[in-house]
């Protein structure tokens, strides 16, 4: 008999699986059996870790906004003068948004799905407020260490990013060449005027 993966692996390979199908198919196209099956395990593993596609497509959001966020913020985290400190963070969205644009087709496909259903709004909502509060923390962490005064409250700072983040990924989806590298971190520069 083979050993038994942790439940812990079993579900980075359930998620790891779920991204390659999802950005292969679709949300609506894949089916939680081909995503155990890409994942080499039973359907029943599957269900062992997420209810169902919702709660698989939310768990795999809060990891990816998560990595995106780390990657972000490690690289500023040298950085004292603020409009370089700006700069470079937009700098790596736009990287993120640039080689990963698989991701916002998938977010957006579900962004449509939960605005026609109360329930995966529910839960769409529910992650888009820890990813505020992660990205919140990042800010108020990065301001405060660096004696930077923030132009509106954090929890508005990371609204005001992620909006950004999600307009221009949409904007250079359609037309690469309408969203120039350093457009985001100059764009961030001007939102944080003088109280760098």
């Amino acid at each position: 008999m083979g050993r038994r993966p942790p439940r812990t692996e079993t579900r980075q390979r359930v998620l790891d699986a779920a991204a390659r199908v999802f950005a292969e198919r679709g949300i609506a196209g894949a089916s939680l059996r081909e995503v155990a099956e890409a994942a080499g395990l039973t359907t029943g593993a599957l269900y062992s870790n997420f209810a169902g596609k919702d709660e698989l497509v939310l768990a795999l959001m809060a990891e990816h906004v998560g990595m995106r966020l780390r990657r972000a913020t490690e690289a500023v985290d040298d950085l004292d003068d603020a409009d370089a400190l700006l700069r470079e963070v937009g700098a790596r969205l736009i990287e993120a948004v640039q080689t990963d644009f698989t991701w916002q087709r998938l977010f957006l496909e579900y962004w449509g799905v939960a605005m026609r259903d109360e329930e995966v709004r529910a839960g769409l909502a529910a992650r888009r407020r820890e990813a505020r509060a992660a990205l919140t923390r990042a800010i108020t962490r990065i301001a405060d260490a660096r004696g930077f005064a923030l132009p509106v409250p954090a929890e508005q700072a990371a609204v005001v990013v992620l909006a950004l983040s999600n307009g221009f990924a949409i904007e250079r989806g359609i037309d690469a060449g309408a969203v120039p590298d350093g457009l985001f971190g100059r764009v961030l520069t001007l939102l944080a005027g003088d109280h760098r």
